[in-house]
């Protein structure tokens, strides 16, 4: 399968590896590993997640071109695109195939219970019944969480802006790991102090915008969780909250880089990497049922000095000394 001396052993038993205990998973061309990728949407974090991968699977001997052949599908956040690109990656009989996203999971799932399925940039497995425990999927997936600390996320907010009372969150509705993440900030929202979280939901990019001025006057702080809607358009997000003065703070750090205040973030392209790893123990024979879903430890608190000026926020010394990354440039 492939021509590495290293990876002799993987190939032969990649060859006979039964997808969660079904068929057996053929390579076409015999030489090498197809392997499929659905992205729904571009967006820093998701992009940087596919690199990591792929380079996670090139430093474990897997070249791109030579031992795999990668088939990238992304749907811009089309959800018929995303179904037709599914269907094509399933039908080309990939040996694996890696879903970006909680929504490419599941279309994934519903098409095939036999191709081994990698998740990453999914916040809840569980509760997208892709998985029947995160200790034990018993399905034909696994991978990595992208289940952001929200905990920290509000401690943080309320550390630069303790007078929050009323905090705005910018999310698609429609997006499980959104609905997910809003739940959590709502309960532990109130349990801090905080009285009020006013919801601005969106189902499209260029909705973004405006649910972001929807909240001009209303809230102290706005917060943007992994939502790939509202990722995908944050720089509308920057310019509403700069114009109007409003903290911003994101669950993930490539947001951050471009504006707002800070976050504690996982590192996408660290997750993907992890993942890859993961991709490559399938390859060699587990099977993906077994494999319990993993998270990335120890997220970065990031803070966007810059941007925060550009905020009218001073950013205490205390806590730029706690900080693992600061950005200034921009």
């Amino acid at each position: 399968m492939f021509k590495k001396v290293g990876l002799v052993v993987l190939l032969v038993v990649a060859l006979l590896f039964t997808g969660c205990g079904g068929s057996t998973a053929e390579n076409n061309d015999g030489e090498v590993a197809k392997i499929g990728i659905l992205q729904l949407v571009e967006h820093p974090a998701l992009d940087a997640a596919r690199e990591g991968f792929l380079d996670g699977l090139k430093e474990a001997g897997l070249e791109e071109g030579k031992d795999i052949q990668v088939d990238y599908q992304n749907s811009q956040n089309d959800k018929s695109n995303l179904q037709t690109m599914a269907k094509k990656l399933v039908t080309d009989k990939n040996d694996l195939i890696l879903a970006i996203t909680t929504d490419a999971a599941i279309v994934l799932a519903n098409e095939t219970q036999e191709i081994p399925i990698l998740i990453t940039a999914v916040t809840d497995p569980l509760e997208a019944k892709l998985v029947e425990s995160m200790e034990k999927p018993s399905t034909n997936v696994t991978g990595t969480t992208d289940m952001n600390p929200i905990d920290e996320q509000l401690d943080l907010i309320l550390e630069v802006v303790p007078e929050v009372k009323s905090l705005g969150v910018i999310y698609n509705a429609g997006e499980i790991n959104s609905q997910v993440q809003v739940k959590i900030l709502k309960e532990l929202a109130q349990a801090k102090g905080i009285e009020n979280v006013v919801e601005a939901t969106v189902t499209a990019s260029s909705e973004v915008m405006q649910g972001a001025q929807s909240l001009v006057g209303r809230v102290d702080a706005i917060y943007v969780p992994t939502d790939n809607t509202a990722v995908s358009a944050y720089a509308t997000i920057v310019q509403v909250a700069e114009e109007n003065k409003i903290p911003l703070f994101a669950g993930e750090a490539r947001p951050i880089e471009q504006g707002g205040v800070g976050t504690f973030a996982l590192d996408y392209y660290e997750l993907g990497k992890q993942t890859a790893l993961m991709a490559v123990r399938v390859l060699e024979g587990e099977n993906p049922g077994e494999m319990a879903i993993e998270t990335q430890k120890d997220p970065q608190l990031i803070i966007n000095k810059s941007g925060a000026e550009r905020l009218e926020i001073t950013i205490s010394e205390e806590l730029l000394t706690r900080a693992d990354k600061i950005i200034e440039e921009n």
